[in-house]
């Protein structure tokens, strides 16, 4: 029987529907919906202009954002590419002496500058401008000139070398399309045309480093040395930078991709800084000069009724003009290693033991005190000693002078008075009597180069030493010895008081500042002790002191009458002998035995004439002995000088006066 199967319906994975497409049928004919195909085409044609619309609107709206509303930040953004705002450094003030010498001026330099691009290499291009230009620059210049590459901006220029020669300049324009990224730039540098005469009192211009970029922020004056390379550092230079400097001024000019300057679009001119007007004489600078040749030392000469200096050197000296250029490490080592310390001002920064010249202050102190009488007599032996003690305080008179009263102590430097002086005053007395006359303070000098000196007290012994003070401290300070150290401007300070009979002035180097485009002063230096007396019990103890230093130069004792014989002019003096080391007891000085830098110092302060005093100097020599000997006839050398450039004024009476000063005996006054 058989059995038919029946076969498995084949099943399907996938069954396509067939679309059914409306159609309306017309006589049997199927026809597509135009209506339909109509709308659906016009909802995607405005659909689609929807879209449009929007990305146009979205365009739009954003060039409008562009072009209007972000128009002047964009507009900046392109003129940082095109316009660079360059500063206008200003010229420097220049520094005159009294009679309108020019002591520092600006001079016209040429700069090599090269602006880093990354497209050139800065270090090759530096390697064939030193070969090039033979500018000897070491390996470690040249690896600073690519620090300074790396952290400078694209358009700022790093100076490669400066002081180019006429050769130089002229090699690098044959040679100029070589180095796109290369310019020479000029401006004005500081130049001292006096070098080492006047260097202590002006000072000097140099390049400005880290340390000065804060001082200037902290004090909020860094934007006016926008593009300024050098700031004062010393003296005159720096005490006035204010004045010196100017105001800094600015230019806009366009650039191309190399940073080169095209064109000048906008100029805006710097202020000048002022002239500063000096009362120093170079005259006399340089006289002072040749008068201290290898001596080691200072000489400082003052107008005593004004303070204004008239010269001020120390010796030895550096040419300043080093320093501007750039000093190099081998120069400025030299100068360190100098045996004669010339980087140090001698004349306000030496610290010295002032000797006998304030013998003189001492007399005033002691009459003011009612310890001494212009004729109470005291016995001068060889040495003076204190009760109960066996060490004797010597006389630089080995067999004493004498009885003696304070006219002829002062003439004669008896040691012994003063000693005996200094026991009955006390260091209290003698110490605030120091502070009244400026010793231990600062004189108010318009240089900053300045060092306090000791006034030693008590107090000051216990700070210093961690030690009590003892009575045979003291006596040695009644002859300018034992801790007692002044600075030679601090002496002059003191000197001219006494010259003043009390009227105290403040010793100064500028005399006016000017402004360069009108010559109009714009302001006269204004002494801020002026009217400042030493109040005193009688004015005539000044006159007792002065009459003393007149017999120091005029009296038949004198001990600087040799220096100043048969001058025109009467002066009044005090010299000083400074020792360096103790010598013991029992033995004898001799200077022969001693090591060149252990050897006495000598000082001699002087005025005239002698009632109304025309000029005041002071000098102090290092390891040279006597100050009668060898610092008297310098004085005597640099009065010389200055009464023959201003014969013109009071040289003392006509006719003499023969005036007796107690046991100093009779002497004529002129």
């Amino acid at each position: 029987m058989l059995i038919h199967k029946r076969k498995p319906k084949e099943r399907v994975l996938f069954n396509k529907k067939q679309k059914k497409h409306k159609t309306k049928k017309a006589n049997g004919i199927e026809v597509k919906n135009s209506e339909q195909e109509q709308k659906i085409f016009r909802l995607r044609v405005i659909i689609g202009c929807i879209v449009v619309f929007i990305c146009f609107s979205l365009l739009f709206a954003n060039l409008y954002y562009l072009q209007v509303i972000s128009h002047e930040d964009y507009q900046t953004r392109s003129n940082e590419n095109r316009i660079r705002v360059l500063p206008v450094v200003p010229q420097r003030g220049m520094i005159y002496d009294r009679n309108h010498v020019v002591l520092a001026e600006n001079r016209p330099v040429f700069h090599l500058v090269v602006y880093p691009n990354k497209e050139i290499d800065t270090k090759d291009t530096i390697d064939r401008l030193n070969e090039l230009l033979e500018l000897k620059l070491t390996e470690e210049d040249i690896q600073q000139i690519l620090k300074l590459s790396r952290t400078r901006q694209r358009f700022s220029g790093i100076e490669v070398y400066d002081l180019l020669t006429d050769e130089q300049i002229a090699t690098f324009s044959v040679n100029r399309h070589h180095f796109p990224n290369v310019q020479i730039s000029s401006d004005l540098k500081r130049f001292y045309p006096f070098a080492s005469i006047t260097t202590h009192a002006i000072g000097y211009v140099s390049r400005i480093n880290e340390s000065d970029i804060e001082t200037l922020t902290e004090q909020g004056k860094i934007d006016n040395y926008e593009g300024t390379s050098a700031i004062g550092k010393l003296g005159i230079e720096k005490f006035y930078e204010d004045e010196l400097h100017g105001q800094t001024g600015s230019r806009e000019v366009e650039v191309n991709s190399h940073g080169q300057i095209l064109r000048t679009l906008k100029y805006n001119q710097p202020t000048h800084g002022k002239d500063i007007t000096l009362t120093l004489d170079i005259r006399l600078q340089y006289y002072a000069q040749e008068l201290l040749s290898t001596m080691k030392g200072a000489l400082v000469a003052i107008e005593p009724s004004t303070g204004g200096i008239l010269a001020f050197y120390s010796n030895p000296s550096y040419d300043p003009n080093l320093f501007v250029r750039g000093i190099r490490s081998n120069e400025y080592s030299s100068l360190l290693k100098h045996p004669g310390r010339p980087l140090i001002n001698r004349a306000t920064q030496g610290g010295y033991a002032p000797a006998s010249t304030v013998k003189p202050l001492l007399a005033i102190m002691g009459l003011n005190e009612g310890l001494i009488t212009p004729t109470k007599p005291f016995y001068g032996g060889p040495a003076f000693m204190l009760p109960n003690s066996t060490h004797r305080f010597r006389d630089w008179r080995s067999w004493g002078h004498g009885w003696l009263d304070v006219y002829r102590a002062i003439e004669l430097s008896a040691d012994t008075y003063f000693y005996d002086l200094a026991y009955q005053a006390g260091i209290d007395t003698i110490h605030k009597y120091l502070d009244l006359y400026g010793f231990g303070r600062a004189s108010g000098i318009d240089i900053h180069e300045e060092s306090l000196g000791i006034n030693p007290s008590p107090d000051w012994k216990r700070r210093r030493f961690k030690q009590p003070w003892h009575v045979g401290d003291t006596i040695p300070i009644g002859i300018g010895q034992g801790y007692w150290t002044t600075t030679l401007i601090q002496l002059i300070k003191a000197h001219a008081m006494l010259a003043n009979h009390g009227r105290f002035v403040t010793p100064h180097l500028m005399k006016e500042v000017i402004d360069p485009k009108t010559t109009n002063i714009v302001h006269l230096f204004n002494d801020p002790l002026e009217g400042t007396r030493l109040e005193i019990k009688d004015k005539s103890y000044f006159d007792v002191a002065r009459a003393g230093m007149y017999l120091v130069v005029n009296g038949p004792e004198g001990t600087g009458r040799r220096a100043f014989a048969g001058t025109k002019y009467k002066a009044a003096g005090k010299s000083g002998t400074a020792q360096l080391v103790s010598i013991k007891q029992g033995e004898k000085y001799d200077a022969n035995a001693l090591r060149a830098e252990h050897r006495d110092n000598a000082l001699f302060v002087a005025f005239a004439p002698y009632h109304r005093p025309r000029i005041l100097v002071g000098v102090i020599l290092e390891n040279e002995g006597g100050g009668s000997a060898k610092a008297a006839p310098l004085v005597r050398k640099l009065m010389d000088r200055y009464f023959e450039l201003y014969p013109d004024g009071y040289m003392g009476e006509k006719v003499p006066q023969e005036m007796k000063f107690g046991l100093a005996g009779t002497v004529k006054v002129q």
